[in-house]
């Protein structure tokens, strides 16, 4: 044979795959439909079938872009964007965050029942940031589509 060297790795590399390729039943694990997240991740959609929201959690905001003017830089905005869960099912927010660290958001930890209301708090530091500004915020929540945005925007002047 001319190249052992490379008979070698090819060998090595149908018996890696071979190996790696064998079923071995102890490893596999059934996924259990209980459990602490359980109630949290449901995924209805399937290859064969429409997406069914239904019975999932809605967030409808009042106001879901918020022009705050024109501030002097160094000013702190902190606007509060209010929510209804118009779902069927308890809202739950995984989590919020924001497109930089001048812009901070805080949200409800607890559930938000079906019709109840609930806000996210956005907090915009404008030091060292001036001219046409947007922060958009990402919350994260057991929602269709699973993250939904709010901006705020406006005009950040240098300090005189």
């Amino acid at each position: 044979m001319k190249h052992p060297v490379f008979f070698a790795l090819w060998l090595a590399l149908t018996a890696t795959l071979y190996v790696a390729c064998q079923s071995d039943g102890e490893r596999v694990q059934e996924i259990r439909s209980s459990g602490p997240n359980s109630d949290l991740i449901r995924n209805p959609s399937s290859a064969n079938q429409p997406t069914d929201t239904n019975q999932m959690a809605r967030i409808a905001f009042e106001e879901p872009e918020f022009d705050f003017g024109e501030v002097r830089e160094g000013t702190v905005v902190e606007h509060k964007y209010r929510f209804k869960n118009t779902g069927k099912v308890p809202l739950v927010i995984a989590n919020c965050r924001s497109t930089c660290g001048c812009t901070v958001p805080e949200w409800p930890k607890e559930e938000i029942e079906p019709g109840e209301t609930g806000e996210i708090t956005a907090t915009f530091n404008t030091q060292d940031r001036t001219g046409g500004q947007r922060k958009r915020i990402y919350i994260t929540a057991n929602t269709f589509p699973n993250e939904t945005k709010v901006e705020l925007f406006g005009t950040v002047n240098p300090k005189k």
